[in-house]
C-alpha cells in the first residue's frame, strides 16, 4: 500500500483498493512523482454534480474532477473524484472495459495534478497521448479495479 494514498467509494461500488494502489505505484514510477496526500473518491452523478456546481460553477455531470492543493507539481497533495455513473457511460460509448475507463480517469486526474491541462484542443491532444501511452504500458495492471455488475 502506498503511504499517503486513500481510496474511498460509496458502499454500492466494489472498488479493489489494492489494485488502485498498484496502478498508482506504477504511475509513480513512470511519471516520477511523490505523494504527501492523495485521495481518490468514487462517487455517483449526483455527488459529482454538486461538487462541480459548488466548487467549479459548472452545472453538468463530469467524469473526473481534480483538486490540487500542492504548490509542487511532483509532490501531490490533492483529490481526484471519479463519477462511476459517467465512467460506465464512457466505457459503453467508447467500447472499452469499465476497468480501463476507471484507469483512464485515474490517469487523467494524476496528469492534472502534474500540471497537464486539457482546456484547449492542442493541450487536450497532448494529455490524451500521455493517457494512451500510460494505459498501454500498464495494460496488465488494469484488471479488477472495480467489480462490474
Amino acid at each position: 500500500m502506498i503511504k499517503g494514498l486513500s481510496v474511498y467509494a460509496e458502499k454500492q461500488y466494489k472498488i479493489n483498493k489494492s489494485n488502485i494502489h498498484l496502478l498508482i505505484g506504477r504511475l509513480k514510477i513512470h511519471l516520477n512523482f511523490f505523494i504527501s496526500y492523495l485521495s481518490i473518491n468514487f462517487v455517483n452523478n449526483e455527488q459529482i454534480l454538486a461538487i462541480n456546481k459548488k466548487f467549479l460553477g459548472h452545472n453538468y455531470f463530469t467524469d473526473v474532477i481534480t483538486f490540487n492543493y500542492s504548490k509542487e507539481s511532483n509532490n501531490f497533495d490533492g483529490e481526484i473524484l471519479i463519477s462511476i455513473d459517467e465512467a460506465k457511460k464512457n466505457a459503453k460509448k467508447y467500447k472499452v472495459d469499465l476497468n480501463e475507463e476507471i484507469a483512464r480517469l485515474i490517469i487523467h486526474g494524476v496528469l492534472h495534478l502534474l500540471g497537464f491541462d486539457d482546456q484547449n484542443s492542442k493541450k487536450r491532444i497532448i494529455m490524451k497521448s500521455y493517457e494512451d501511452k500510460l494505459i498501454n504500458i500498464n495494460k496488465k495492471y488494469l484488471q479488477n479495479l472495480i467489480e462490474t455488475e
